[in-house]
C-alpha cells in the first residue's frame, strides 16, 4: 500500500498519495445536471410543504450507477474520487432551492413581481458566497475536529461511496474485493431501488396527473355534527417519500397541526359564525356563504402564519446556545489554523483548499455586485448586513450541520433572525414602507442561501476528507454546481408560478373599482393557458388597499375599468379558472412567514387579532414541552398536503419497528438504529419517489400552457367515462393506485436477517 502521512485515527479510504481521475469532464458535467434535476425537485417540495431532503446519497449512487453503465458500453471505469466529485457538485441545488423557495416568493406576497434577474441574482450571489466563507473554515471543522463534528449525512455518503468502489479505487485503498462480492452485490441493487423509485414515481405522476386515470387529492367533507370539518390527501409520491424519509415524529406532528386547523378551527369558525348577518373581517362574505377553504383562506390562514412565525422565532431563541457556542468553535481555529496550516504539508493532494486570497477577492466581488444591483434595491447598509450575517451563519450553520446534520439545521430560523435585525435597523433609521421591502428581503435571501450552502459544503467536504477527494477540486465542483443550479432554478420557480396563476375576472372580485390608467406604465398580456382566449394588453395596477376589492395586482383596460386580478400560483387563493378547470397552487409557507415579517414590522399590514391567535397556538405547545415549529407548519399547510407525510412517516416506523428486531441490530443505540434506517433500502426507495414525482410535476406544470388542449381533451374523457376519477367511489377507488406504492415502500424497507 502507497504510504498515507495521515494519521491513523482520520486515514482517508484513497491515500494523499494516490492520484485518481478526479476532477474530469464527466464527472463536473453530470454532477451539475444531477443537481439542475434534484434542485428542481426541493424547489418544487419547499413550495408545496416548506420541505426539502438531502440529495448527497440519492446523487452518488446515480452517479455511481450512470458510471457503471457507461463501462458496459466501452467507457472507462470511473473513481471513487470522480463519483465524490459528481456527488459534490449534485449536491448545492438541494440548498440553493431551499433558499430561494424560502425567501423569493414572499417578494410577490409582499405585492412586487417575481422578476427573473432578481431570482437569478439572489440564487448566485447568496449560492457562491455560501461556498467562499466556508472555505477558510475547513481544516478546523471537517479535519482538526473529526471525531466532534460527525456530518452524519456527510458519512453516510462516504459509506455509499466506499461500497460501491470500482476495482481501480479499490487497489489505490489497498482493498481487495471480489466482482461478486456481497458489497459489491449490495451496490447494485441499491442502484436498482433508486432507479426504479425515480421511474415508478414519474410514471405514477404521468398517469396521475396527465392521462387523468385517478384522482390526485382525495378529500372527504363532513356534515353534523362537525360541519365543515375535512380530511383529504395528495396522492402523490413525492410526499409519501419526504414523509418516510423525515420520519414518523416530525410526519405526525407536522399532520396534527393539520388535524387543528381543518377538524377544530373551520368547523369551529363555521359553528360560531353562521348564525351571524354581516361578514367578519378580514372576510368579505358572510360564514354561513363560505366553504371550508373558503374559512381557511380568510381566517386560519392568518392564524397559521401567526403560529409559524411564533414557532420559528422560539425554535431559533431556544436554539440561541447551540447557535453562540457553534459560533464560537468554528471561529476558534481560524487564527491559529493560519500558523498551523504552513505546518501542514501543503504539497499533500488533500491538504489544498483554494487559495485564501481568491476567498477574500471573491467574496469582496460578490458583495460589491450586491450594492451596485438594481433589481436588489440595495444600499451600503444592506450590503454590510449581508456580510455580517452572512459570515455569522455561514459559521454557524457549518458547525450546526456536523452536530445535528443538514435536516436539522435552523436555517429558515437565521433567515427570520436576518430578518429581523434588518427591518429593525431599517424602522430605526425611518426607511418604512413598501419601498425597503425588496431590499430587506434580498438581504435574508442572500443569507439564507449562503446559511444553507454553507452547511451543504461542510458536508461534502466531510465526505471528501473521508473517502480522500482533493478539498480544492471539490470546492471548484460545488461552485460551478451552485452557479448552474442557480441559473435554471429562477427560471423553474418563475414558470411554477405561472403555471398556476389565474387570471380571475375583475367584475368578480372587485366589480366597482376603478383607476386612471393614464398614470400607470407598465404593462402585459396574459400568460400560460387562459392567455389564449385574450391576446390584449393591458396597464398594470399595484392595489394596496381592500376598499372595493381585495389587495393585488390588477390588469386594466384602456379606460381605466379593472379587467383581471391576476392571483399568483404560489400562494394564490382562487383554485379555478373561468372555465371551471382546476389549477394547483403552492403554499409556500415558509415565504409567507417572511413576508409577514416584513409587512408586520415595516408597514403594520396585518389582522394582529388573528395573528396573536397563531402566536397562542405556538407557546401553548412550547409549554407543553412540545416543539412547535413543526406542528405550527402543519396548521397553515393544507391537510391534505401533510396527511400524505404522515402515511410515509407511519410506513417509516412500522419498517423500523420490524428492521429493530433482526439480529444484526441488537445492541445498538438509539442512534446507530436511527442511522441504519437512514441507510436501508426504503429510504433509497422514498428518495427516488420524490425525484420521480416531483421532477415530473415540475415538468406537467410548466407544459400546462403548451398542453392546453391534450388536458382539457383528458379532462373530458375522464370525466365522463373514468370512475376512478369522477363519480361517487372516485375517492375510495383513486385510493387503490396511492396504497400499491404504500406497500411496495413498507416491502422494499424490510431487510433479510443476517445470515
Amino acid at each position: 500500500m502507497p504510504y498515507d502521512p495521515s494519521p491513523p485515527s482520520v486515514k482517508p479510504y484513497i491515500p494523499a498519495s494516490a492520484h485518481l481521475p478526479e476532477l474530469t469532464w464527466r464527472a463536473l458535467i453530470m454532477g451539475t445536471v444531477l443537481g439542475m434535476v434534484f434542485g428542481a425537485s426541493s424547489l418544487y417540495l419547499v413550495l408545496k410543504v416548506g420541505l426539502t431532503v438531502s440529495a448527497s446519497i440519492p446523487v452518488a449512487v446515480i452517479a455511481i450507477t450512470l458510471f457503471g453503465l457507461a463501462k458496459k458500453v466501452g467507457g472507462r471505469e470511473s473513481t471513487i474520487l470522480e463519483n465524490s466529485i459528481t456527488q459534490t457538485a449534485g449536491s448545492a441545488g438541494e440548498s440553493i432551492a431551499f433558499g430561494l423557495g424560502v425567501t423569493m416568493p414572499a417578494i410577490m406576497i409582499l405585492g412586487f413581481d417575481l422578476e427573473i434577474s432578481r431570482v437569478m441574482l439572489v440564487g448566485v450571489l447568496g449560492g457562491l458566497l455560501g461556498i467562499l466563507m466556508m472555505i477558510p473554515m475547513r481544516r478546523t471543522m471537517i479535519v482538526d475536529q473529526h471525531r466532534e463534528l460527525k456530518y452524519p449525512e456527510g458519512t453516510a455518503c462516504a459509506e455509499v461511496l466506499k461500497a460501491a468502489a470500482t476495482e481501480t479505487s479499490r487497489e489505490a485503498a489497498g482493498e481487495v474485493r471480489d466482482a461478486d462480492s456481497d458489497e459489491a452485490k449490495e451496490a447494485r441493487m441499491r442502484a436498482f431501488i433508486i432507479f426504479g423509485g425515480f421511474g415508478l414515481g414519474l410514471l405514477y405522476k404521468v398517469l396521475n396527473i396527465s392521462l387523468k386515470l385517478w384522482k390526485d387529492t382525495v378529500n372527504f367533507v363532513f356534515d353534523a355534527p362537525l360541519k365543515a370539518g375535512s380530511a383529504g390527501a395528495e396522492i402523490s409520491p413525492e410526499l409519501l417519500g419526504v414523509g418516510y424519509i423525515i420520519g414518523p415524529r416530525i410526519a405526525m406532528i407536522m399532520a396534527g397541526g393539520g388535524v387543528l386547523s381543518y377538524l377544530l378551527l373551520i368547523p369551529m369558525i363555521k359553528f360560531f359564525g353562521d348564525a351571524l348577518t354581516v361578514p367578519v373581517a378580514p372576510g368579505t362574505m358572510l360564514i354561513r356563504d363560505m366553504s371550508p377553504d373558503d374559512v381557511r383562506s380568510a381566517y386560519v390562514l392568518y392564524i397559521g402564519a401567526g403560529a409559524v412565525a411564533a414557532g420559528g422565532l422560539i425554535s431559533l431563541v431556544r436554539s440561541l446556545p447551540t447557535i453562540w457556542n457553534g459560533l464560537k468553535g468554528g471561529l476558534a481555529g481560524i487564527g491559529k489554523n493560519a500558523g498551523k496550516a504552513s505546518a501542514v504539508d501543503s504539497s499533500l493532494r488533500t491538504e489544498q483548499d483554494i487559495p485564501l486570497k481568491w476567498v477574500v477577492i471573491g467574496c469582496l466581488g460578490i458583495i460589491a455586485v450586491i450594492t451596485f444591483s438594481t433589481p436588489l434595491h440595495m444600499n451600503v447598509l444592506g450590503a454590510l448586513l449581508i456580510l455580517v450575517f452572512g459570515f455569522l451563519f455561514s459559521t454557524v450553520s457549518s458547525r450546526l450541520t456536523g452536530e445535528v446534520g443538514s435536516s436539522s439545521n435552523p436555517i429558515s430560523g437565521m433567515a427570520v433572525a436576518t430578518l429581523l435585525f434588518t427591518c429593525l435597523i431599517f424602522l430605526v433609521m425611518g426607511w418604512t414602507g413598501g419601498r425597503y421591502y425588496v431590499t430587506a428581503l434580498s438581504v435574508g435571501a442572500i443569507v439564507c442561501i449562503a446559511a444553507s450552502n454553507a452547511g451543504t459544503t461542510s458536508q461534502d467536504l466531510k465526505t471528501g476528507f473521508l473517502v480522500g477527494s482533493t478539498p480544492r477540486l471539490q470546492q471548484y465542483a460545488i461552485l460551478v454546481g451552485a452557479l448552474a443550479s442557480a441559473l435554471i432554478l429562477g427560471p423553474i420557480l418563475l414558470k411554477l408560478n405561472e403555471a398556476g396563476t389565474v387570471y380571475v375576472p375583475a367584475a368578480q372580485v372587485a366589480p366597482r373599482v376603478t383607476t386612471d390608467a393614464t398614470k400607470l406604465t407598465d404593462t402585459m398580456q396574459l400568460q400560460g393557458p387562459q392567455a389564449a382566449s385574450d391576446h390584449a394588453t393591458y396597464k398594470v395596477w399595484q392595489k394596496t388597499d381592500t376598499v372595493g376589492g381585495p389587495a393585488g395586482k390588477y390588469l386594466v383596460r384602456p379606460d381605466g375599468t379593472l379587467a383581471y386580478l391576476v392571483d399568483p400560483g404560489i400562494n394564490g387563493q382562487f383554485h379555478t379558472r373561468p372555465d371551471g378547470s382546476e389549477v394547483k397552487k403552492y403554499d409556500a409557507p415558509k415565504a409567507v412567514l417572511m413576508s409577514y415579517i416584513i409587512k408586520g414590522i415595516l408597514d403594520h399590514q396585518l389582522p394582529w387579532t388573528l395573528v396573536l391567535f397563531g402566536v397562542m397556538v405556538a407557546v401553548v405547545l412550547e409549554m407543553s414541552g412540545v416543539a412547535s415549529l413543526a406542528f405550527t407548519v402543519g396548521v397553515y399547510l393544507p391537510l391534505v398536503s401533510t396527511l400524505p407525510i404522515a402515511i410515509g412517516g407511519i410506513i417509516r416506523w412500522l419498517v423500523d419497528r420490524r428492521n429493530n428486531t433482526l439480529p444484526q441490530y441488537n445492541g445498538l443505540s438509539a442512534d446507530e438504529l436511527q442511522a441504519a434506517g437512514d441507510r436501508s433500502s426504503g429510504t433509497l426507495l422514498a428518495s427516488g419517489y420524490i425525484a420521480g414525482g416531483a421532477l415530473a410535476g415540475i415538468i406537467i406544470a410548466i407544459t400546462a400552457g403548451v398542453m392546453t388542449d391534450f388536458d382539457n381533451a383528458m379532462n373530458k374523457w375522464a370525466e365522463a367515462m373514468n370512475p376512478f376519477f369522477a363519480g361517487a367511489s372516485a375517492d375510495l377507488l383513486s385510493i387503490l393506485p396511492y396504497a400499491a406504492i404504500c406497500v411496495l415502500l413498507y416491502v422494499v424497507g424490510r431487510e433479510k436477517p443476517a445470515k
